[in-house]
């Protein structure tokens, strides 16, 4: 009676109105559990997180400067639980989706909380090492930063528009560089928001631009570290290969979702080449 309470409910929303009408309860079951498992194991991570610091706190154990941080990562982990419920929501009247400016957000804050918790693990080991001072952002690493995130919302645009859709062939666009049927001369901004044929054109091609500069990041840091070089060449090595298998497999829900994870571990190892050229300033200061 519960299943089939939740069950009635879903099928006054437009997702089911319109793409879903013959779905029946056990269908219902399986989307269901996906939406519950990410819901349950983003508390998960929030308990993960603030048990231990909460622990810490009382122990007086943090050490100093790192308080403030912290609590902002703690922080910026409960609005993403209100920014996932903001996303949710758009796909419950009018739309039988949700909107891809929320999904893009959603998915976009939880890369920078990722990211901030490799730079911060990475500092409190240097602590731990007995090298006091933090590792400074420096302007090539602001620059890497802008561009992968750039990269990665139009991925998420791509997500949320479905644009990988648009076409199964790669390298061209079938048979066309760019898109066919677009005029460029025109409402520029709205295109590189919401038409899902230049969003897939950027996605596709901004990657190379994106590649470019974490080769440049890798090389850099060699000297330093020779892991954390490998481990960026490595990520967007795979991450490309999988962007190419999602297209011409049409969006192949296996290829997608490792497309997204390994996109995840290029933020870690950028996050840890970037942490390595803060440490060379540092140095270099000292």
């Amino acid at each position: 009676e519960a299943w089939q309470s939740e069950f009635e409910k879903y099928k006054q929303i437009p997702e089911f109105l319109v793409e879903n009408p013959d779905m029946e309860l056990a269908g219902f079951k399986v989307i269901y559990f996906w939406e519950w498992i990410h819901r349950l194991l983003g508390r998960l991570i929030g308990l993960a997180f603030a048990i231990p610091f909460a622990w810490f706190a009382l122990k007086r154990a943090i050490p100093k400067g790192y308080g403030w941080r912290l609590t902002a990562l703690l922080i910026l982990g409960g609005m993403q639980g209100v920014i996932g419920w903001w996303m949710v929501t758009s796909g419950l009247t009018e739309r039988t989706d949700v909107s891809h400016f929320r999904l893009a957000t959603h998915l976009l804050m939880a890369l920078v909380i990722l990211g901030a918790l490799v730079w911060t693990a990475l500092d409190l080991r240097l602590l731990a090492s007995n090298q006091s001072k933090p590792s400074k952002l420096t302007l090539f690493g602001v620059v890497v930063f802008v561009v992968l995130f750039l990269q990665l919302l139009f991925g998420a645009y791509t997500a949320g528009l479905n644009a990988g859709h648009v076409a199964k062939t790669w390298p061209l666009m079938h048979g066309s560089f760019t898109p066919a049927g677009i005029d460029w001369t025109t409402d520029l901004w709205n295109k590189l928001n919401n038409d899902p044929r230049v969003i897939h054109f950027i996605h596709r091609w901004w990657a190379w631009i994106t590649v470019g500069f974490l080769i440049a990041l890798a090389m850099r840091i060699r000297s330093q570290s020779k892991k954390a070089s490998a481990a960026i060449h490595s990520t967007y090595g795979v991450q490309i290969l999988l962007g190419i298998a999602t297209v011409m497999t049409g969006v192949n829900i296996n290829f997608a979702v490792l497309h997204q994870a390994v996109g995840a571990l290029v933020v870690i190892s950028t996050a840890w080449g970037v942490h390595i050229l803060g440490r060379e300033l540092q140095q270099t200061e000292a």
